[in-house]
């Protein structure tokens, strides 16, 4: 790993720490970390979960460090809006479930990083904004499309064109995270949800994220098509007889990882 990320691996969760203080922003060198510790962790099947929290008290992330575009180098812009843009869709695309722990400011990439995420727990003190037009750029790590999609278009022109910062119960109050915990507390809960993701089939477990995944784009007919397709696929899958037969024995599963190839 860059010395910007942490990587922890506890069973099947993968724990990603950003550690680039003192606001934990993002660069071109952990961007791209981030992309291939996507990549490595989809290849070992034994992890299920991944959770990314910020370093300290105050930061989740605060995004790009602004002395980047200072200069206004088209170039470095268009490198860097790629990095961004890889980087986040590579985690929304994970293959497993991610989880944003939001300890603390969450700003611009910072933001974009916990909405490329599938649920977001966030503490009471923390702060979330896209905040990008206010210096003359816009979000480019997925973030008007991430954030539209989650809280409808009112509230996204709200935090992109007006500028507006929300608090957690706001972020709360219009979908922006699934729950709120005291300070300090993001992690915990973070790794508690996580250790729910090991008691599902691993196979089911991908095509139900695809499934969720794809209605952002398919129409509802061809989700219902898609959802049976993937229902008698999971009959191929040994993991579809043990899930049966542990529930009739009233027994915990012993799940076989999806086999992968490199």
């Amino acid at each position: 790993m860059s010395r910007n990320l942490i990587l922890e691996k506890d069973r099947h969760i993968a724990r990603v720490t950003i550690s680039n203080p003192p606001a934990n922003t993002w660069t071109y060198d952990s961007l791209l970390e981030l992309e291939g510790l996507i990549d490595d962790l989809e290849a070992d099947t034994s992890i299920t979960a991944l959770v990314i929290t910020g370093e300290g008290e105050k930061f989740f992330s605060a995004g790009a460090d602004l002395k980047t575009f200072a200069d206004g180098d088209k170039g470095m812009a268009a490198t860097m809006a790629v990095r961004f843009g890889h980087a986040f869709e590579r985690l929304a695309n994970y293959r497993g479930v991610s989880i944003a722990a939001v300890n603390g400011y969450a700003m611009g990439g910072g933001l974009e990083c916990a909405l490329a995420c599938d649920i977001r727990i966030v503490e009471r003190q923390a702060k979330l904004a896209l905040p990008e037009a206010r210096v003359g750029v816009l979000p480019c790590g997925c973030g008007t499309q991430h954030l539209t999609r989650l809280v409808g278009e009112g509230w996204a022109k709200r935090m992109i064109l007006c500028g507006e910062q929300v608090d957690a119960e706001t972020a709360e109050r219009i979908g922006l995270t699934e729950e709120v915990v005291e300070t300090g507390m993001a992690l915990e809960r973070a790794l508690a949800l996580a250790e729910g993701v090991a008691r599902q089939s691993p196979k089911a477990l991908e095509h139900c994220k695809t499934l969720i995944m794809s209605s952002r784009e398919r129409g509802l007919s061809d989700g219902f098509r898609l959802e049976r397709e993937l229902f008698i696929d999971l009959f191929d899958d040994p993991n579809q007889r043990e899930g049966v037969t542990a529930f009739l024995e009233k027994r915990e599963p012993r799940w076989t990882p999806v086999k992968r190839e490199r």
